[in-house]
């Protein structure tokens, strides 16, 4: 028994030190943030929220944020539409046509990203949709429809096909029967997927970058032109504040599921 608790010590100082190496670079960016120079550096000296006030005051960085955002949402929309549909047909098909279609849904995250990128720009060029709101929400809604798929896809894999079968032999039609049945009954994958959908298009800059010059300049194409050409520590406090939000709303999440298991049932 002590040996057993001596383990578990072990173990659970090893997870510790696992996740202080992957925050490491989250604390030294607040420091950063912090610093009085014009240059990306730790306080020599005193520290100043002057990166925090040019964040504040500039236009720029709050017009990315609100086009990152937007974005975001938009492929969140199509991608989640998309790919849980494209799911269901897949689990209802199955068999060889349905096992093709699940591999060309994953194509966008099996291929390398800049290999789907070049692909996007060479096509978008031809349709008229490089460098516009509707040819980035399009390419991020395909980055984005994978991690859709798979997470329906799973949920799916836990379904009760006969649910369906009992939805059709009432008088059902197939888009009743996906609507009223099957996906409430999926309710979990979906939000998954667009968790990870949002997630996923908030932070592409692979094919932004390919698709897109300055008339669509989302937060991560701007926080990469900030450290490429100028160096810029307003960079540093953009990342504070995204972190500062990601805690916020996993600490949101987290208080929201307490309650719920607290919840006295009726």
């Amino acid at each position: 028994m002590e040996l057993s608790r001596r383990a578990l010590r072990i173990v659970a100082i090893g997870a510790w030190i696992v996740v202080l190496f992957l925050l490491l670079p989250g604390f030294v960016t607040l420091p950063v943030a912090l610093n009085d120079s014009r240059f990306m550096q730790l306080p020599q000296e005193t520290l100043s929220l002057r990166h925090f006030e040019a964040l504040l005051n500039d236009s720029g960085w709050h017009q990315s944020f609100l086009d990152s955002a937007t974005i975001a949402l938009a492929a969140t929309v199509i991608a989640c539409s998309v790919g849980t549909f494209c799911a269901l047909g897949v689990w209802r098909l199955g068999g060889r046509v349905a096992a093709v279609t699940l591999v060309i849904a994953m194509t966008p995250m099996i291929l390398p990203p800049v290999v789907g990128a070049l692909a996007m720009y060479r096509l978008w060029v031809q349709l008229d949709l490089y460098d516009t709101w509707p040819g980035v929400v399009l390419a991020h809604s395909i980055v984005a429809l994978p991690y859709v798929v798979t997470t329906v896809s799973t949920s799916l894999a836990m379904l009760d096909p006969r649910l369906e079968q009992a939805a059709r032999s009432v008088g059902a039609t197939p888009w009743r029967a996906a609507l009223d049945v099957l996906l409430p009954n999926v309710r979990g994958g979906v939000i998954s997927g667009a968790v990870f959908a949002f997630i996923i298009s908030w932070d592409e800059i692979v094919v932004t970058l390919f698709i897109s010059t300055r008339a669509v300049y989302t937060l991560p194409r701007r926080m990469w032109d900030g450290i490429r050409e100028n160096v810029d520590p307003t960079v540093a406090a953009v990342a504070v504040v995204l972190m500062a939000m990601t805690v916020i709303g996993v600490a949101i999440v987290m208080i929201h599921s307490r309650l719920r298991r607290t919840r006295p049932k009726s």
